[in-house]
């Protein structure tokens, strides 16, 4: 209410004291806002005029701006005024989205990540940019699928190189493939935004001081949240000095959060998988991840946090705190070191490091894959703690279940279901180094028979206060290759 207060107000004081002329009303350029005639010819010629003047802010009034590509320029605002709608068009015969630029570098991962002028809104090495108001930008013409067919769109918003960026109070409905990707941006600001998609909420790809904060994300389809580190820049590039804090990530319905329904009648994401909707590092990740810090966040019924690298990049200095889940579909937290490698050729494994999880809340997990933290022979996950830590899953493992060794599938694309069913009810940990349970309570609401937590070439493990309610007689602890295993005041070890 302050933000949209405020704003009104500087809005006013421009249009009320002879300083109008840095402010462009779209409608002045031909812009109808009546759905059906495309505007984004008169959208861009106003831009054009603002740009040309050294920058100003591009106004939609209340009316609905049928679209295709919008082409950004520096020192530019977006306000859409409540009311206003900006609608992605379908693409017709000689009419559509601009073109995919060429990127030689493409084969290092999806097309999606590797193009940005298919886009509804895109900008290209760009500095001072905001998209702001209270209106909302729907992407019903975007393909939600990586479509190479001319003259198709697949992102809402799409920045490669930019620089000083913000992006405020808007509503995102049916966003393509993506709501945002930001790749290569410096200093950007995301900042109570909804965002009610098919596929990816907010792509933040090699992107440095980063800031996001009390948004909305359902992505059924795909990841909320989600951090990368790709190579479509063409070289390598760290995701850097990140904050996520006051966040909503799910998976309802695809529509179901902005109209307040929250709906649950679609099971199943593209991968078959149940739905996703959560926050994640990688999956594309030749460069790293760095110094980055996840706070006050809920997940609801979606996938569970992932921490993933992959193609080689580190990731390292992380901080998680105070989050609560519920309803999650697989493993409530899921950290893969792996080798999958799509980077150029010559490129090692990569390094997971320095990694606090606290304060976690988490009710209704699905029990299949229990909790996850899994390097590759070789290549150990190192120095993760895990404080104040609870966890009530589903249960009904098996006794037949307690006997699999998955498979190490090193080259596979991370997704906790890589490694099929897991021996263990609680944590499945393999090829680490320097892990710290503190505090940690894991109960079930149906019988599980697998150990509570299975390890195997495991350095250094440290179990401080551990409580659970497994059944009478189940291993709590099933070690394999185990070196520097310590237990202390576990004293709550519960057995029915």
């Amino acid at each position: 209410m302050k933000t949209r207060y405020l704003t009104s107000i500087i809005l006013l004081f421009f249009l009320t004291h002879g300083l109008s002329a840095s402010f462009y009303n779209v409608k002045d350029f031909g812009a109808r806002g009546n759905g059906k005639t495309p505007d984004s010819h008169a959208i861009n010629d106003a831009i054009e005029k603002a740009a040309s003047a050294g920058g100003g802010t591009v106004y939609f009034p209340a009316g609905t701006y049928l679209s295709y590509s919008i082409r950004l320029k520096s020192n530019i605002t977006l306000f859409f005024d409540n009311g206003a709608v900006l609608l992605a068009a379908y693409p017709e015969k000689n009419r559509g989205y601009d073109a995919p630029e060429p990127n030689e570098f493409s084969a290092y991962q999806d097309f999606g990540h590797s193009h940005w002028q298919n886009s509804l809104i895109w900008g290209i090495g760009l500095e001072n940019i905001t998209i702001t108001g209270t209106g909302l930008i729907n992407g019903e013409g975007l393909s939600r699928e990586e479509s190479r067919l001319p003259g198709v769109g697949n992102k809402a918003i799409s920045l490669k190189l930019c620089k000083n960026v913000t992006i405020s109070n808007i509503s995102l409905l049916r966003c393509g493939h993506f709501a945002l990707l930001a790749t290569g941006v410096d200093n950007l600001t995301i900042h109570n935004v909804k965002v009610d998609t098919n596929r990816d909420g907010f792509d933040i790809d090699c992107c440095r001081n980063v800031r996001i904060s009390d948004c909305s994300v359902n992505s059924p389809w795909d990841d909320a949240i989600v951090l990368k580190s790709s190579y479509a820049l063409g070289f390598f590039r760290d995701t850097e000095n990140v904050t996520i804090t006051n966040c909503f990530v799910s998976g309802y319905d695809r529509g179901t959060m902005l109209d307040g329904t929250f709906l649950r009648e679609e099971p199943q994401a593209p991968d078959h998988d149940f739905v996703t909707g959560r926050i994640k590092f990688g999956t594309e990740s030749s460069g790293g991840f760095k110094n980055i810090t996840i706070t006050n966040c809920i997940f609801e019924r979606c996938r569970g946090l992932a921490l993933e690298t992959v193609d080689g990049g580190s990731l390292e200095d992380v901080t998680i705190s105070n989050i609560t889940m519920r309803d999650i579909v697989n493993a409530p937290i899921f950290l893969r070191l792996g080798a999958r490698l799509r980077s150029p050729e010559g490129t090692p494994p990569g390094k997971m490091s320095r990694i606090t999880i606290s304060n976690l809340n988490i009710y209704n997990a699905d029990s299949r894959f229990s909790s996850i933290i899994s390097g590759i022979p070789g290549h150990y996950i190192d120095d993760v703690t895990l404080n104040n830590i609870r966890i009530v899953y589903q249960g009904g493992g098996t006794k037949e279940e307690a006997e699999i060794i998955p498979p190490e599938n090193e080259n596979q694309y991370p997704e906790p279901s890589m490694f099929g069913s897991i021996p263990a009810s609680g944590f499945f940990i393999r090829h680490t180094r320097n892990i710290k349970l503190n505090n940690v309570a894991v109960k079930f609401l149906n019988p599980d028979y697998r150990p509570l937590i299975w390890a195997s070439d495991v350095q250094g493990l440290k179990i401080h206060d551990l409580d659970t309610d497994m059944e009478a007689g189940v291993e709590t602890f099933k070690l394999t290759n185990v070196d520097h295993f310590e237990m202390h005041h576990c004293e709550k070890l519960v057995t029915k």
